[in-house]
């Protein structure tokens, strides 16, 4: 593929390829030195116009490892203090060489936009509250390892916590149902978005309701800073109603498992540290993060055939 921008541009075909590659790549991450010349000569440019700390570096991590070279562009100290533009931004980058951008920006749409303005491709780090593709491939990852089935046919994937403003539940959604799962979310009704009676998920405002028939657990993080109104009484009330509370995560299934995209806002909708839950994947996001990032950026920056090579040479 050219470009990775949203889940519904990937198709459930691309998402499949994807995780199994993944799969090879966390092979090589096993290794004592992980690393492969798979991308020699390609530049690879993370360009993050919000702050990330996970998404950016497990991106740099995973350039790194397939021997590509990387360009850090850091808003605060670059010309776009300066009135330059967006679209001078990225023709002057691509001019230095870039073959893929990683494009995180506040704005929806901006990786579409950016595609018409470089020959490079476009990776979506994030777009405002519409997509997070390469989080959600990261998170059916983390579900395949957890219940060992490469497909979630009759999974119940509960989804809580500010759907309105998430990206990551967007991308989730539609990446979760694609491979089979039910898909339950829990919010008040002011964190719903209005469109929500079109996507494909039961909704229910009671937590404590779905909590024991849930298969995967997945909280997302109150993001405050999206908010222009107050749409929450305050955020102890928040918290103890849509919270994972110790009495709520005791009333989990054994097998259930337990995710957060991060950054987790503890006491709010973390209230239990998740080194203390045995089916937490948290952390085991974060590691696949790199690997899954590895095959994307294989992916659309490898040439025909080169795929089936390296997988060869992983499996040997």
């Amino acid at each position: 593929m050219k470009h990775l921008r949203s889940i519904g541009e990937l198709g459930r075909d691309g998402l499949e390829q994807l995780l199994e590659s993944a799969t090879h790549m966390a092979e090589i991450n096993r290794r004592p030195i992980p690393k492969v010349p798979a991308l020699r000569g390609k530049t690879v440019v993370s360009l993050f116009y919000e702050d990330s700390t996970r998404t950016r570096l497990s991106f740099e991590t995973a350039a790194k490892r397939l021997s590509a070279e990387t360009m850090t562009f850091s808003v605060s100290t670059s010309s776009v203090s300066k009135g330059e533009s967006l679209r001078d931004t990225i023709e002057t980058i691509s001019q230095m060489g870039a073959h893929c951008f990683v494009v995180r920006h506040k704005s929806s749409g901006v990786p579409w936009q950016i595609a018409q303005w470089t020959n490079a491709s476009i990776i979506n780090a994030g777009d405002g509250a519409h997509q997070h593709p390469t989080q959600a491939i990261v998170d059916c990852f983390t579900v395949r390892q957890a219940i060992d089935q490469p497909f979630f046919n009759g999974v119940n994937v509960t989804i809580v916590g500010d759907i309105k403003h998430s990206r990551v539940a967007r991308s989730n959604i539609e990446a979760f149902t694609m491979l089979g799962a039910r898909v339950t979310v829990v919010a008040p009704p002011t964190l719903l978005p209005s469109q929500i009676g079109h996507w494909p998920v039961t909704v229910v405002h009671s937590f404590d309701e779905v909590i024991a028939s849930t298969d995967v657990l997945y909280m997302l993080r109150l993001q405050s800073e999206r908010m222009d109104q107050g749409l929450i009484p305050s955020l102890s009330e928040y918290g103890s109603q849509f919270g994972l509370t110790m009495e709520r995560a005791q009333r989990l299934q054994s097998s259930a498992v337990v995710m957060h995209p991060g950054p987790m806002n503890r006491g709010v909708e973390m209230h239990v540290d998740p080194s203390d839950l045995p089916q937490s994947r948290i952390h085991q996001q974060v590691e696949n993060g790199i690997s899954v990032r590895m095959a994307v950026l294989f992916d659309v920056l490898a040439r025909d055939g080169e795929l089936q090579q390296l997988h060869e040479e992983v499996s040997a």
